[in-house]
């Protein structure tokens, strides 16, 4: 039978792409990742790894055994979430994962109150652009934009919250530049991930073909109020 301790440790090598990476994950010893990968092989009866000057990169077994192995990770993780803690009391560390602008306009105020009912939870919001893994558990909860339900992982569980609309916004200024025929166009202030919309070049004001990128809803809105950059929001 696999031991699935070995399993994590060929896992963490995986992810990390060296032996030394996958020892500061795990907090453990050079040594003891090579001893659990070896024995995960030698169970295996297949090299999982080869060592290359620029680290370790799968062999065509290994790349089998990672998919399995992934989703024994996310079956793991998944019976933990739903069985343990039924019997305890309400306490230990909560990760909840958001975009900054949903922290910081929308939901803190949810998060204290719901901090004030539960004492015995610590709570980390983790107000980022980035998407933290929950089937790593990088955080327990996410609070997402979603455009199509479809491409959620299917061993997560999900609650619909409330639609969310969008709006074009610019800068007074900018606005009375362009009504009084200033030549420029507009130049579009977008997220780092996004693009510029297509139906950006439809209407009446015309955009620019190059858009100014920020990494998040709070720095595009702050270049939409500065003086000398022009943009929209959508």
């Amino acid at each position: 039978m696999i031991d699935w301790d070995d399993v994590r440790y060929f896992l963490a090598v995986a992810r990390g792409g060296s032996v030394r990476a996958a020892a500061e994950r795990l907090g453990v010893n050079h040594s003891t990742v090579l001893r659990r990968v070896a024995q995960l092989e030698e169970r295996l009866g297949a090299q999982m790894f080869e060592k290359l000057p620029s680290g370790y990169r799968l062999t065509a077994a290994g790349e089998e055994v990672l998919e399995l192995a992934d989703q024994m990770e996310a079956s793991s993780h998944q019976l933990e979430t739903r069985v343990f803690g039924r019997d305890q009391g309400v306490r230990g560390l909560l990760r909840v994962t958001l975009a900054p602008t949903l922290a910081t306009h929308l939901l803190m105020p949810d998060f204290s109150d719901f901090a004030r009912l539960h004492p015995d939870i610590e709570m980390e919001i983790l107000s980022s652009g980035e998407l933290a893994n929950l089937t790593n558990r990088e955080a327990d909860v996410a609070i997402r934009v979603v455009y199509d339900r479809k491409t959620l992982p299917l061993n997560l569980h999900g609650l619909k919250g409330p639609e969310l609309f969008g709006g074009i916004y610019i800068s007074r200024d900018r606005l009375a530049a362009w009504r009084a025929g200033a030549p420029d166009p507009v130049r579009w202030i977008v997220i780092s991930i996004h693009g510029i919309p297509d139906w950006a070049h439809e209407g009446e004001v015309r955009a620019a073909e190059v858009p100014f990128r920020a990494t998040d809803a709070a720095a595009q809105i702050v270049g939409e109020r500065h003086e000398g950059i022009t943009g929209a929001r959508a």
